[in-house]
């Protein structure tokens, strides 16, 4: 019998507060990474509806370069008149080219905006 086993990337908290920024109309969201992939060290930012479709954001980076076990805080800006539709912000993580490897596994981690859990 083959087994694998594989370690996904953290994000906290999976249910963040929405925050007010120092822009009109803007609002922020504050969020943790930690990486927990020794082969991974980029990672994007999206923010989505309900149905995974992309929406517009703002953060310091689009994409963090984060070494493994390391921790790293980031801001996600949204517009205000978005939060009715604005449902997840996640983190993806990027494979590099150079990367030829075929047994890594893309991960994606998720904050779920608007509430607590079901």
């Amino acid at each position: 019998m083959l087994g694998g086993y594989s370690q996904a990337h953290e994000q906290t908290p999976a249910y963040p507060k929405i925050l007010p920024s120092h822009v009109q109309g803007v609002v922020k969201v504050q969020l943790v990474l930690l990486n927990r992939r020794k082969e991974i060290n980029y990672y994007e930012i999206g923010l989505f509806d309900e149905d995974f479709n992309e929406l517009d954001f703002t953060s310091q980076n689009k994409i963090i370069k984060i070494g493994y076990g390391e921790k790293t805080d980031f801001d996600v800006y949204l517009r205000k008149s978005d939060l009715d539709v604005a449902v997840y912000i996640c983190t993806a993580s990027k494979i590099l080219k150079s990367n030829k490897s075929r047994a890594v596994v893309s991960s994606i981690v998720c904050s779920k905006l608007g509430g607590e859990p079901l």
